[in-house]
């Protein structure tokens, strides 16, 4: 198995649905369920996950820009899996898992498409979505790169990090300053913001976590950085205290081990 592929299967394992014990007390997954739905029925979306970046970041990072407040519900244990698994809320039995207006949504994509076009994040029009979402397929490419350098092994690290961030310099990097120096605009698409400005800029905090000149050659970049963090959504969600990860340690490693199994 590829590198990107055990970094996929970390976040997106695979378990065959059991039956739930109709007999079981409640208890803590009870208290669970409760708060998720009275979040729910408030209008907050409720967002399912472990307590990592991992494929829920970008959906944390999308729902702040756009200005919605959200709940968690961490998923702390093997037992809490299994309670989404067994309790049908989870479609392919895998996480992420959004509650949002009446609907259980999994599977990232689906999630952070459907955010954008409620939020008008998605653009105008067909072309617009298109440019969009091509560019939100490029920062997914580097970023399922940057993702899997923690599972690798120590001596193999150098390496994967050289070829990162000769891709971001070489060919992500340099097409999304092309982009912004063909139009001259403020944003990626349509003069205004979108999903993918908001995508583009969380994978740069990324990049200078792995080496901050990597952006040195990148002036226009860097001018959407700076204009996507000063808005005042974005900028509280860049406030420490927030509902945003850190980079996953080895400690958070284990624990995602732990409840995941793999």
């Amino acid at each position: 198995m590829t590198t990107e592929g055990v970094a996929t299967t970390v976040l997106k394992i695979l378990s065959p649905p059991s039956c739930p014990d109709p007999g079981k007390p409640a208890g803590k997954d009870s208290g669970r369920q409760q708060g998720s739905q009275e979040a729910a029925s408030m209008g907050k979306p409720v967002l399912h996950y472990f307590n990592s970046r991992g494929r829920m970041e970008s959906i944390r990072w999308l729902l702040a820009a756009a200005g919605v407040e959200f709940e968690e519900k961490l998923i702390e244990s093997p037992e809490d899996l299994e309670k989404l698994r067994t309790g049908g809320t989870l479609m392919f039995q895998q996480v992420p898992m959004v509650e949002i207006d009446g609907m259980k949504l999994v599977q990232s994509r689906a999630i952070l498409n459907y955010i954008a076009t409620k939020y008008n994040l998605y653009g105008k029009d067909a072309k617009e979505r298109a440019l969009i979402d091509m560019f939100t397929e490029g920062v997914a490419d580097l970023g399922e790169m940057i993702m899997s350098l923690l599972l690798l092994p120590s001596d193999q690290k150098m390496d994967k990090i050289a070829l990162i961030k000769d891709k971001a310099k070489n060919r992500y990097l340099v097409a999304f300053e092309k982009v912004l120096k063909g139009h001259g605009q403020d944003y990626l698409v349509g003069n205004r913001l979108s999903r993918a400005d908001v995508h583009v800029v969380e994978l740069l905090y990324y990049l200078e976590e792995l080496d901050p000149s990597l952006l040195a050659g990148f002036p226009l970049l860097q001018a959407l950085k700076t204009r996507i963090s000063n808005l005042p959504t974005v900028k509280k969600f860049l406030q420490p205290g927030s509902q945003r990860k850190p980079p996953m340690d080895e400690k958070a490693l284990e624990e995602a081990r732990k409840t995941f199994k793999f």
